[in-house]
């Protein structure tokens, strides 16, 4: 064993301790790899940064703006309304059917994105429908990872392998060229968490609620005296058959209905307190209804579409921290404070939220005193934002800068741009980078994405990632540490059919991923593989497919994948029930996916 390749043991053994423990953030380890690759002469400067410039790291920062296209222009929007739809579904077959949906959806958008989008509407249907929500999040989180390994853009991990192993010389992936096995192990993994979803957990929503509800305001809403809406039922309002707004109490001379209908009919002065998010809310103020928030007097002038166009407005969340001005103050007292400068529109109040505490939510949101670790939402002026940044003790947590009102044009462009991405790279017209960059340049050209927007919401801890661990790789090769990796492993398995060496690999990277990023597994382990197969004179693709596949399909522990964390963050699961199902999951695919990809294996 040379001193470089105990070099990059170190390096390689120092990153697999940080990523499990998480001691530093993914981003920082990812820099650090570049400056010790550098300094330990591993790699060039050129080849230690070259991970910036990789073709994978590209695409997937274009696959990322395209995914932000989607969900600005309402799209994302599109797809879970009609999602919702599916709530007259008995729970047994929601089970498969929403799990058939995460993964169709997941092989072309973020699966990261799929699942957020599913926890939304699952906090919202079992709630109002009264089942288990533990039922479904693990399924279809499941269901969104296998999905994404069905094509070469459904994952970032696809997207890295494939780069890694054409940079190693080998012959690189069509589109769907690996999507049969794909599907095969997605239909094995639907009917086995159709089954095993009997033995997750009947647990309360409360924690599903809770992140729900991370996003939603109480509001107060007075129907004016020219709204459309005066001597119709509330049923008829658009904003009442919106799933993202709850209507709690209607106030009408004081005297307080708990629980209006559908057909309770409106008056003018009528009062509604609402639950809703900011995005729904916003989409009440600016409709034709005339529905007014609780203090709209605070602008009178911006109701005018050219005033409102002169001084664009944002909707700001503002945290109450201890010692704060504004605790104990009322929603009046709060609107003198912040005159000509903000408006207060909403109130997120947790001890509102708890359980059984629904009858205390306020007649008026203006009679709500604030506490330390209350929530406001703002609408503010955006000259005006940087004051609310200074203010003592009180914390800007988000500053939503998005237009509410969604364009039906860039909604159709955004989805032109998906399909045409797809297109264009299933048949093989263009590159999938090339055609990720068409299709960011077509959402440029139509003014359907704001870079400065994107650069605020593009996860860069993923794109330093990726270029942090594409010259680890680099290192591996230049070293010969993957050749000697490769001879280890044919000496320990000498003897032992192919399928058992094809296992073993699979297992290897499946079990390393469980505890460290799945692209840092991948790229760690695709260029053993490719040495692998090279020393067992046999083809390369079968054994770069295993370490695609393996990399993902981490279901044992909840910081395998991005989304698995997700649903555990939840407070739905334990750690038992991800070793226990998505353990007896890995092993069945990890056997499935054995025997598929040996089908692959003739001797060269």
């Amino acid at each position: 064993m040379s001193f470089e390749i105990i070099l990059v043991f170190i390096i390689l053994g120092v990153t697999i301790l940080l990523f499990a423990t998480e001691a530093l953030p993914i981003d920082k380890i990812a820099f650090l790899i570049i400056v010790a690759l550098v300094l330990s002469g591993l790699t060039s400067p050129e080849e230690a940064i070259s991970g910036f410039s990789s073709p994978a790291t590209i695409t997937i920062l274009m696959l990322m703006i395209l995914a932000i296209g989607l969900e600005d222009n309402g799209v994302i929007d599109l797809l879970t309304q009609s999602i919702k739809r599916l709530k007259i579904l008995p729970v047994v077959l929601m089970v498969p059917i929403f799990m058939l949906i995460s993964a169709s959806i997941s092989a072309f958008i973020s699966t990261t994105a799929v699942v957020v989008i599913f926890i939304k509407i699952i906090a919202q249907l079992s709630e109002k429908y009264n089942f288990s929500s533990p039922k479904l999040l693990m399924p279809i989180s499941f269901a969104g990872i296998l999905g994404g390994s069905c094509t070469l853009m459904g994952t970032s991990t696809n997207i890295l392998v494939n780069s890694v192993a054409k940079k190693l010389g080998a012959e690189q992936f069509s589109f769907f060229e690996f999507s049969i096995y794909g599907l095969i192990l997605l239909a094995v993994g639907v009917v086995f968490m159709t089954i095993a979803s009997r033995w997750l957990p009947k647990a309360n929503n409360e924690g599903l609620i809770d992140t729900f509800i991370d996003n939603t305001f109480l509001f107060t809403l007075t129907v004016r005296v020219e709204s459309k809406l005066i001597g119709t039922a509330i049923s008829d309002a658009k904003f009442y058959k919106n799933p993202d707004i709850r209507v709690l109490k209607l106030i009408r001379d004081d005297i307080v209905n708990d629980n209006p209908g559908p057909n309770t009919t409106l008056r003018a002065h009528d009062k509604l307190v609402v639950l809703s998010d900011v995005k729904a809310y916003a989409s009440i103020s600016t409709s034709e209804f005339a529905l007014t928030a609780e203090n709209e007097l605070y602008f009178p002038d911006e109701t005018d579409p050219k005033e409102e166009k002169k001084n664009p407005f944002s909707y700001i969340e503002l945290l109450i921290l201890p010692g704060s001005e504004f605790i104990d103050k009322s929603f009046s007292e709060i609107k003198n404070m912040l005159y000509n400068v903000a408006r207060p529109l909403g109130i997120q109040n947790r001890r509102q939220f708890q359980k059984g505490m629904r009858l205390n939510f306020p007649k008026f949101i203006k009679n709500t005193n604030l506490q330390a670790g209350d929530k406001l939402l703002l609408k503010a002026k955006q000259d005006e934002i940087e004051h609310l940044y200074s203010l003592d003790n009180a914390l800007v947590l988000r500053h939503h800068e998005e237009d509410y009102n969604i364009n039906p044009y860039k909604r159709a462009i955004s989805l032109f741009a998906l399909v045409m991405v797809v297109g264009l790279a299933a048949s093989g017209i263009l590159t999938i980078l090339t055609s990720t960059l068409t299709g960011v340049a077509l959402l440029l050209i139509t003014d359907c994405i704001n870079l400065s927007k994107i650069y605020k919401k593009v996860n860069w801890q993923i794109i330093f990632l990726l270029a942090g661990m594409i010259p680890l790789g680099i290192a591996m090769n230049n070293s010969g540490s993957d050749i000697w990796i490769s001879e280890v492993l044919l000496d320990l398995l000498t003897g032992q059919n192919n399928i058992i060496i094809l296992g073993v690999l699979f297992g290897i990277t499946m079990i390393m991923s469980g505890f460290i990023s799945n692209n840092a597994t991948a790229v760690i382990i695709t260029p053993i593989a490719i040495t692998l197969a090279a020393g067992l004179d046999l083809p390369a693709k079968p054994f770069i497919l295993a370490v695609m596949f393996a990399a993902n399909f981490s279901f044992f522990t909840p910081m395998g994948y991005q989304t698995n964390t997700l649903i555990y963050g939840t407070g739905a699961y334990k750690f038992r029930h991800f070793l226990i199902i998505g353990g007896l999951l890995s092993i069945i695919l990890l056997v499935v996916g054995t025997l598929l990809l040996s089908t692959m294996l003739k001797t060269a």
